[in-house]
């Protein structure tokens, strides 16, 4: 292409995206936090299939590192009335948590006296 076309492509690309993300809002699939975009189909399934699923769509499995993700997520669970699975996972030292690629977390917004390792945490 022609350098005074790339601009038409780039806005029209943007202008797409622009229509999908507004499709997948109106239809409470996506929502938007610091720049990351959370998205759920809103259909059960077990961790290792979330796990899947996130990344046959390019993405992983939601991490929040902050308020604002932590918010995100809660979008989906209070939407949806259930649980949401997050990418942490317990090490190999009971009690203690980290993201599910091996990194130490680095927000957390555990209820009082949780994780207490009874059950699932």
């Amino acid at each position: 292409l022609p350098a005074s076309e790339y601009g038409d492509v780039i806005h029209q690309l943007e202008h797409r995206i622009s229509r999908l993300e507004a499709v997948l809002r109106l239809n409470n699939m996506i929502t938007e936090s610091g720049g990351k975009i959370f998205a759920s189909n809103g259909k059960s399934a077990d961790f290792d299939a979330t796990v899947e699923k996130c990344k046959e769509a390019g993405g992983s499995i939601a991490t929040p590192r902050n308020p604002g993700e932590n918010d995100a997520i809660l979008y989906f669970v209070k939407y949806f009335n259930t649980y949401a699975y997050l990418g942490i996972k317990q090490s190999l030292i009971p009690g203690i948590f980290q993201q599910v690629n091996g990194a130490q977390l680095s927000y957390t917004n555990w209820y009082p006296n949780e994780p207490s390792g009874k059950g699932e945490e």
